[in-house]
Parts: C-alpha cells; structure tokens; sequence
C-alpha cells in the first residue's frame, strides 16, 4: 500500500492561519479520499510559514468495483418519469430490467461503477481542495483565477512504495506537482528532490527548515529558558505568542537582549504588552527585582556574528517603542494625580450605546449598583462606589488608547498614583474579571462588588432595550457576562438574592434616567423622589408583577410627556415601570439560568438535574442552587437514588391523575388507622422520621444529610407499590393512599421537582 506525501510550497502563510490550515487540508484531502473509496492507515499535517504538508500512510492502491441496485418508476408510469430515472442513472432503456413489485412491475437500474487508481483519485481530490480551501482571506496573482493565502509556487504530489515514488499527474493554473521543493529561504535557497515524507522531513532539516511546529516550538522554549537561566532570569509564560513566533520561522534561532535602565520604571505589563504587541519579544523576569529587565527574540537565520547585529537592530526599535510608552505612562501620571477629572469629563462624549447613553452615564449607575451590593458582600460601600467611578476612566488614558488589552490594569496604576486605596486600585483592575471560564474570579470584597455591577448594569441594559442573544450571535458579549456573574457569585459562595438585584438594576434604569428627562423640562420633583425609593425597594422586597406589550422606552416616555397633567398619571406610569421591571427582570434570571446549566454541565452536572433544582423556591440563589444540585447529583449515581426517582414519580404521576380525574386536591389527612398491610404501615412509619430530618436538613442547608434521609424512603416506597392497590374499592382507603402518596411528593418537593428527571 502506498504512502502519499503532498506540500503547498508557497510565500509566507500569517501565522494565525496556520494550525487550521493544517486541520483543514487533513480533512479534506482525507474525507475527499474516503468518500472516492480510498481507505488509509494515517494521516500527519504540518506547517512551517512557506508550506503546508500532509503525510498520509497505508493508503490503497485503488478504490474497488461497486455495484448498486436502484429503484425506479413502475413500467406503465408517464415517459417523464422514467427519462428522469435514466438521467439520474447514466443508462439506457435497455439496460434496465423490469421486475415483479407489491404494485405491479417496476424497472429496476443495475449500476456498475469501475474502480480507479489511486493517483487519479489523489489528483481529483487535491485539485478541487486547492481550489476551495476555506482561508480566512485569499488573494490571486498574475493573470490566473485561482486564490490562495498567498501566491502559491510549487506542489509536491507524491505516491511511493517498495518500488519507488510516482509524481501524481496534476497541473493547477499552469502549476505542475513534481517532487521537489526548497529549504529555508536565506540559508539553502536551492532546489531539490525528495521520494518520500522520511526523506523529504531530513532534507528539510539539512536544508534549516523545522517542518513540526511543535517541534519549533519546544525548540524556542527551550533555547530562550536556557539562555535567561544564563542570566537569572525567568522567561514570563505566554503560549498564544509562543504558537504565533513559531508561526513566523522554519529555523528559530532565539536571542537574549537586555532593556535600557531608563524604561526599568514603567509597570512591567506595559513592557510585556508593548514588546509582544510590537515586536513579538518574550518577557523575561529578574526574580530578585520583580522587574521585566530583558527580553527574548527569535531570528528566523544563523548569522556570522551569532545575531549581534539582529539584536542591536531590535534593540533600537525597542527604544524608539518604549520612549514612546514612556511618554504616554508619563502624561497620564500627570492627569491622574490631578484627579483625572479631564478623563471623567470626557467620557460624556464617549457612547456606550446609543439606547443606553454614554460611558459616563453607565458609569453613573455602576457606582449606584456597587453602593447597593457592597453590603450584601461584605463591602464598604463608599470603597465600592468610588471605585466603580474610577475603574473606566482609563479608557480615555493614552496607554490604553495604544494598548486597549490593558484597560483595568492602568486603571490600578492610576488609581494608587492619585493616592487611592489599594482595594479600590485593586477593583479599577479586576472589574473586568472574570473575562473566560480560565480566567481568575476577584475574591476581594470591593472587587467582587464592582465586578458584579459592572456585569449586572451590562445585563439589565442590553435586556431593558430588548437586545438579546441570538442563535450564535451575541455582539454585546452578554453570555460571557452572565458567566462572569455566576463564577463570582459561586466562587465566592455569595448567598445573594440576583432578581432582586436585576429588579433594582432594572428599575434604576427604566425609571431613574427616564425621570431626569422630565424633570429636566420643568416635571414634578416627586416623580424622582418616589422612583428613587421604589427602586431602592426592589433590591429589599421586589417588584410587582405586570405585563407590556408596547417598547418600555416609548410608553415610558409617553406617559412623561403628560405626567404633570395629572397624578393619574403618575400612577400609571408606576404601574408600567412596575411591569417593565418585573418581566425584564424575570426573563434575564431565566437566561442566568440556562448559562448555569452549561456551567454545571461543564462540571459532571446532569441538565436534567439541574432543571429539577431549578425547579424549586430560592433558584436566584446560585449558591444554593449548585449546592442542592451537586447534592442531587450524587446521590442520583447511586442506585438508592435512582429507584427513589422512580417511586417519586410514580406516586407523583397516580396522585396528579387521581387529582384530575377526582376534581379535588389530596394533600392533607392521611391517616395510619386506615392502613390496610403492613406495608402501609411501614410507609407511615417511614415518612414520620424521614419528613422532619428533611425540614431540619434543608432548613439548614445540609442538602447531603436532606439526601441521605430521602433516601431511607426507598424501600417502604418500593414495598408499598409492590404490595398495595392504591385506587381500591373502598373509597375511604383509596383517599387515605392518596393522601399518603401526597405526602410522599411533598417530601420529595422539599429537595427538587423529581418529575423533571429523566430516567
């Protein structure tokens, strides 16, 4: 069986379409070849910046003969339907034969299709990948039609076996395969031939070119932490620039430079941030200062003089790169230790959304939302709201404007240089956190306040203006939001009440912003007044409930309009900011809810499960949700457990039937002295210990205990189904068993809604 070796020889691929070209010319080359009837022991994908290569071993010689048998039209069906029939077979009339069916004679096609070498089918499949490769951005060359990343200049096709290498015949826009390719660009320019991927792998690295990306960058690692042990240093870890560096060589030739002591001040993340943004430079640590004093760069050539010239070169520009940070890290100091009152004035004139007002406006209620949350945190409030006013003001400084992935970070600098606290410095950085489901969750207690406003007023906002995720579509980030608010509720085991928290971000929102538009064309001052309290009154006792059909911002503003006419209608315009508040309010704990399921399913959670908790009083509770989940959870992987679902249920299901069918509610009076068995009267016993141990267990929260005593009921359950007829003759014992059933779902009803399980 012969091995196939292809290379897509062409200029310099971006380094960031790298590992998925390789993945995609795997898979089609790969898929094309078994649905053409080819089978193949392995398949290998590699990538240098000039060449894309696939290795494929054991692959057949040729796809087999196949015969298919294909149904057609009746013999007396309209001449149309069988010209149809024989279009899609390839046949004539007579090579068809008529058969005996259920309905009468039917012609029947016998297709035969040849098999074909190996080569033809290679050149077939590899043409139409090369022409339909999915780049993220292609471009044509020169007079010819065909697109790819960059101007591709040879193709190696190659079939080889015991008796030798065969170029697959294959010519592409004037661009014939052969066998042969080129080294690295500088160091061995020329030409040569190669038989097989054993061959062409060690002529690549006789010719400088490291064809595994791996392989390059294991090499960079290791080269780079030598050379900075030599030194004292430590190499700061950062794998997206490793994989992107080894994107951009075939012989990675790494070299150590030292930064001037003039730019050793500057905070070390601008120093990382504006050598890997700029220079693709890897960060190197003095461990005895803290300070980033040098840094690691990779040569794509050996030079006579070991890169001393390379490096004195990177070293200039480096300079020129950090004169340039230093002077925007400068100004800014300048502007922060006045107070930054230039940058919080500037934010006026910076939209956030253009339903949702400016920067400055968003900022306005982040801080009133971290006020409120502080306490339910463990807080100090006005840390909490002066934090909040300062942690986006760096977005108007000049470092942040050259380097926007440090918004947060400079936020801290600033906020210490103006003489803040360190708690507040600390939430300017970390209200951002959690970015991914890697990233750290904040723990300290202003963090955690700011963080959650920030992520609560994003939520509430973008659902008070109806613009909700979508499918695939999120623009607004609102999934990673909701995430974000539920590691840090549950990270920090935060026992917080989240849709009184949405109705008081929710109401401050609709009523608050809409009410300073009134008052500012002369409106009643006790609209303020009341809005500030009912909104203040959401976060401690809820909202009331109601109903829209209209956009909330157009009947808000249309009741203002005439709100001063009378107090009628200021009543309404209450009741509508009412029902606004709890229905927006409603439908974004139920979208918390579905990112939580994800979140626990992430974590061994069964979804069903979690629907069962959900199910339950207390679901914006996340902390006592998960916990009662994780609970439920365990003990639904053990058999006690499972067979208790199923004798929930079962009495769930008679008693929800007999209710219907009966018109009546059994929910109270069951009595031991109707008891018939001794299986009933087991069942008594058993519910008089276990339903007390529940109340106490859930009481306190103690869902494992709650479990382990739920669980005692299983085999008086599973006994009394097994012994007893619940819908007996005897109407008094039959309400007397359904009674007991009630109380058999309501001490399931106290852990979970076991209905919702599946299984």
């Amino acid at each position: 069986m012969p091995d196939l070796l292809i290379e897509l020889f062409s200029e310099e691929i971006p380094a960031r379409m790298q590992a998925r070209a390789r993945e995609d010319l795997k898979r089609l080359v790969t898929d094309g070849l078994v649905e053409a009837g080819l089978t193949y022991a392995s398949a290998g994908a590699f990538s240098t910046p000039r060449r894309l290569t696939l290795t494929i071993e054991g692959l057949s010689a040729g796809s087999p003969t196949t015969r298919e048998e294909r149904k057609g039209p009746r013999t007396d069906a309209p001449e149309k339907a069988l010209e149809g029939f024989l279009r899609s077979t390839g046949l004539t009339r007579d090579q068809l034969e008529a058969r005996d069916d259920k309905k009468g004679q039917v012609w029947f096609a016998t297709i035969e299709k040849p098999g074909r070498p190996a080569d033809q089918i290679v050149a077939e499949v590899l043409d139409g990948t090369i022409r339909n490769f999915p780049w993220p951005k292609s471009m044509r060359w020169g007079a010819g039609a065909m697109r790819w990343v960059r101007p591709l200049h040879s193709i190696i096709c190659l079939l080889s076996d015991d008796s030798g290498a065969t170029v697959v015949p294959l010519t592409i826009e004037g661009i014939t395969a052969g066998d042969s390719t080129r080294g690295h660009r500088f160091m061995a320019p020329d030409a040569f031939s190669v038989t097989g991927f054993d061959d062409y792998a060690a002529k690549l690295r006789r010719a400088r070119v490291m064809l595994d990306p791996a392989e390059r960058e294991a090499a960079i690692r290791q080269q780079a932490e030598n050379l900075a042990f030599a030194r004292g240093w430590d190499i700061v870890p950062d794998d997206a620039l490793m994989t992107e560096v080894a994107g951009l060589v075939e012989w990675p030739v790494p070299l150590m430079g030292v930064i001037e002591d003039r730019f050793l001040d500057l905070p070390p993340e601008v120093l990382q941030t504006s050598m890997k943004e700029h220079q693709k430079f890897f960060s190197a640590k003095n461990p005895k200062t803290g300070r980033i004093e040098g840094f690691v760069t990779v040569a794509n050539i050996e030079t006579p003089d070991d890169g001393a010239t390379i490096l004195a070169g990177n070293q200039r520009v480096l300079a020129a790169r950090l004169s340039d940070a230093a002077f925007f890290y400068e100004n800014d100091l300048r502007e922060a230790k006045s107070g930054m009152d230039t940058w919080a004035q500037g934010l006026n004139s910076v939209t956030f959304h253009n339903k949702l007002g400016s920067q400055a406006d968003r900022i306005a209620r982040i801080a009133a939302l971290s006020r409120d949350i502080a306490p339910l945190v463990g807080a100090d409030p006005d840390q909490a709201e002066l934090a909040a006013k300062l942690a986006k003001l760096d977005l108007r400084s000049a470092m942040v404007g050259e380097f926007p992935e440090l918004q947060g970070t400079m936020g801290r600098y600033y906020a210490l240089a103006a003489g803040h606290p360190e708690a507040v410095a600390d939430a300017a950085r970390d209200h951002y956190s959690p970015l991914g489901p890697s990233d750290a969750v904040p723990t300290a207690p202003v963090s955690v306040a700011v963080a959650l406003a920030d992520k609560i007023d994003t939520l509430t906002g973008f659902w008070a203006i109806d613009e909700k995720p979508t499918g695939s579509k999120d623009p607004f980030a609102l999934r990673r939001a909701a995430l974000g608010t539920i590691r840090l509720t549950s990270g920090n085991n935060l026992r917080l009440s989240l849709e009184k928290i949405f109705l008081f971000a929710t109401g401050s929102l609709f009523s608050l912003s809409r009410a300073e538009q009134y008052l500012q064309r002369g409106g009643d001052q006790r609209i303020r007044d009341f809005l500030n309290g009912l909104c203040a009154d959401n976060l401690h006792s809820g909202a009331s409930t109601g109903s829209i059909d209209e956009g909330p911002a157009a009947k808000s503003a249309a009741l203002l309009e005439s709100a001063n006419r009378n107090d009628q209608n200021l009543s309404d315009y209450v009741t509508m900011v009412r029902a606004i508040v709890s229905k927006a309010s409603a439908d974004l704990l139920a979208f918390l809810h579905d990112r939580l399921k994800v979140h626990l399913r992430d974590q061994g959670i069964r979804h069903d499960i979690i629907d069962a908790v959900l199910a339950q009083p207390g679901n914006d509770d996340l902390v006592l949700v998960v916990n009662r989940a994780t609970a439920l959870n365990d003990m639904m992987a053990t058999e006690n457990g499972r067979n208790l679902t199923q004798g929930l249920k079962r009495a769930s299901n008679i008693l929800t039937q007999a209710e219907e069918k009966d018109g009546v509610e059994y929910s109270f009076g069951a009595d031991v002295k109707f008891a018939e068995t001794d299986e009933e009267r087991a069942l008594f016993a058993a519910l008089d210990t276990a339903e007390p141990a529940i109340r106490q267990a859930t009481a306190s929260e103690d869902f494992p205990a709650a479990m382990t005593a739920i669980a005692a009921l299983r085999a008086p359950i599973d006994a009394f189904f097994e012994a007893v007829q619940v819908n007996s003759d005897n109407q008094i014992v039959r309400r007397n068993r359904l009674n007991l059933l009630s109380r058999i779902r309501e001490a399931g009803r106290q852990i979970a809604d076991f209905t919702r399980i599946e299984g």
